[in-house]
């Protein structure tokens, strides 16, 4: 009898102890080492549901298992734009329409590059608009316009940014000061190239890189900038991972948004499933990785998308909707004040379900990260 007891003791203690350093693995790998933030530009639920119907393999989207919701409005407005509200994701602040990197009353405030450098955390910066554009400009210039591109193109040869890429050349060197922002980033070590992107082998040594790529924006995607989003996406992170520290990075399917504001649904299509794409090279690094958030969200809405049914003709020139058949119809070429999903994969992914204001995503990422 002593002997039973003694072993059902054994085994409550061997059991606890597993418990216990089972708890502790997952507190351990609850903490992301890196983010990777990807916004989609002007996509509501209507541009993501796009995907599953005119992508030819299964959209990344469908990925996630972590799904929340935020509210979008600028500090004085209803409906917001890129710049206030790419600066609520990077500052965690509501400002009014037009504002990077500062508050309602045009005082700066810290951004997530600026807080990743205070960490020692590598950053990065993707877009397909210039890389002086109101999106990428929010996580590391301070200026009262969105439109002030040269005085924004400063704060990025300033910045501590370790990897960019996107457009907006002319923004360096040809300007109205007539200084060249270009030789600053050489003076800054940064390995800049203005003609195409390179392969990992001839970037890795260097100890900052930048790609700028067009004299403005970049191209579409369907005429002539191709694969570029995910291939800049996977290098970025290639890059950033390899210099044996934490790294944030944010990436930006900007046009998205430009075909929701030309009410032109291929173009805003073809540029969702691009985007799509370089959620798959992010995810795919998370799920190797084990140690890296992925969060993938919009600031707005653009050009009330909806999918609905494809109106054709009968014979007699009648109307008919036909629900076999699904196409884009918009309601107006302005953004829209629609709820904006977020997904989440990692550790930390819990954080961003449910309901919230746009200014929550840095506060959750500061929250699962720990970053001061």
């Amino acid at each position: 009898m002593k002997l039973l007891k003694y072993i059902l003791l054994c085994f409550i203690c061997v059991f606890a102890s597993c418990k216990t350093a089972s708890n502790q693995t997952v507190t351990a790998n609850s903490t992301p080492k890196n983010i990777i933030l990807l916004i989609g530009d002007g996509t509501g639920l209507s541009q993501i549901s796009s995907a599953f119907f005119f992508k030819e393999t299964p959209p990344n989207y469908g990925r996630f298992k972590h799904i929340g919701l935020i509210k979008t409005s600028s500090s004085r407005e209803d409906i917001t734009d890129s710049a206030a509200g790419a600066t609520a994701f990077a500052s965690g602040i509501k400002s009014y329409n037009g504002a990077i990197g500062v508050t309602d009353d045009s005082t700066h405030v810290a951004t997530l590059v600026e807080i990743a450098k205070a960490n020692n955390i590598k950053s990065g910066v993707v877009s397909t608009s210039s890389i002086t554009h109101a999106t990428p400009a929010s996580f590391y210039a301070h200026s009262i316009n969105r439109g002030m591109y040269e005085e924004i193109a400063g704060y990025l040869a300033k910045s501590d940014v370790d990897f960019f890429a996107g457009g907006g050349i002319k923004w360096f060197n040809k300007r109205k000061d007539n200084i060249d922002l270009l030789a600053e980033f050489k003076n800054k070590s940064f390995l800049l190239d203005t003609v195409s992107l390179k392969d990992y082998a001839s970037i890795k040594n260097a100890p900052k890189v930048g790609f700028l790529l067009g004299q403005d924006h970049m191209p579409p995607a369907a005429k002539g900038r191709g694969d570029y989003l995910p291939r800049a996406t996977e290098l970025g992170i290639r890059y950033l991972n390899d210099k044996g520290s934490p790294f944030f990075m944010m990436v930006e399917g900007s046009q998205v948004d430009w075909g929701g504001h030309a009410n032109d649904a291929d173009y805003l299509i073809s540029e969702l499933i691009d985007f799509d794409d370089a959620i798959g090279k992010a995810l795919d690094f998370a799920k190797k990785d084990g140690n890296t958030l992925v969060i993938v969200t919009a600031d707005h809405e653009t050009g009330g998308f909806t999918l609905g049914p494809t109106t054709r003709k009968r014979t007699d020139g009648s109307e008919y909707q036909d629900y076999s058949e699904v196409s884009g119809i918009f309601s107006t070429n302005a953004h829209s004040a629609t709820l904006i999903p977020v997904f989440a994969f990692g550790p930390g992914a819990e954080e961003f379900l449910g309901v919230y204001e746009n200014t929550e995503i840095f506060h959750k990422i500061l929250k699962v990260t720990g970053w001061k």
